[in-house]
C-alpha cells in the first residue's frame, strides 16, 4: 500500500463532520463550463509532457471542454508563477490554472532554489488573485521518481492536478464564500 493510500481521508469523516457543524463545503469535480489554463514547463520536457497528457485526460474526464483549455509553455519551473499570474489576471480570467513542471535534484543547490521559489510564486499567485492555481510541479530526487509520478495511469500527478483545479474552482464559486 502506497503512503498516499495509507494517509487518505476516510470517507465517513464527511458524514461525521456534517453532523457536527452548520455547514461543510466541498467543491464538485464537474468541469462543465469551466475555463482552465495550463502553464507547462519545457525543462525536463520528457516528464512535463507526460504530466500534461495526464492533466488533459483528467480535465476531459470531468467534463472540461477541450476548447475551454489553454496551454502555454514556460522555459522552466521558475517561470511558471509569472505565467500563472498572467492567466489569473487576464481580461477573460480562467476559472483555474494548473502549473506543471519537474524539478529533479542535481549536484548543486539549484534544485532547492527552483523548487522553493516556484512553489512560493505559484502559491502567491493563488492567494493574491483568488484564482485556484494548482502546484503540479514534481520535486523529485531522481528521474526514476519523476517517471513514476508522471506514469500514464491513474497515479499521474498531472491528472490529480486537473481534478484539484476543478474542485477548487467549484468550491471557490460557492456563494457562501462570496
Amino acid at each position: 500500500m502506497a503512503l498516499s493510500d495509507e494517509s487518505a481521508i476516510d470517507p465517513s469523516v464527511f458524514d461525521r463532520v456534517e453532523r457536527l457543524v452548520g455547514a461543510q463545503l466541498q467543491g464538485a469535480v464537474d468541469g462543465r463550463g469551466l475555463r482552465v489554463a495550463i502553464a507547462c514547463a519545457r525543462f525536463n520536457g520528457g516528464i512535463t509532457t507526460r504530466l500534461l497528457d495526464g492533466c488533459l485526460e483528467g480535465l476531459a474526464e470531468v467534463g472540461v471542454d477541450a476548447a475551454d483549455v489553454t496551454v502555454a509553455w514556460a522555459p522552466g519551473a521558475l517561470e511558471l508563477p509569472v505565467l500563472a499570474q498572467a492567466f489569473a489576471t487576464a481580461s477573460m480570467p480562467y476559472d483555474a490554472v494548473v502549473c506543471l513542471g519537474a524539478v529533479i535534484r542535481g549536484e548543486t543547490g539549484h534544485y532547492d532554489v527552483v523548487a522553493s521559489e516556484s512553489a512560493r510564486g505559484i502559491g502567491g499567485v493563488a492567494c493574491d488573485t483568488g484564482v485556484p492555481v494548482i502546484f503540479g510541479v514534481l520535486t523529485c530526487e531522481t528521474v526514476g521518481q519523476a517517471l513514476e509520478r508522471s506514469a500514464p495511469d491513474e497515479s499521474n500527478k498531472g491528472r490529480e492536478a486537473a481534478s484539484a483545479a476543478v474542485e477548487m474552482a467549484r468550491l471557490l464559486a460557492d456563494p457562501r464564500l462570496a
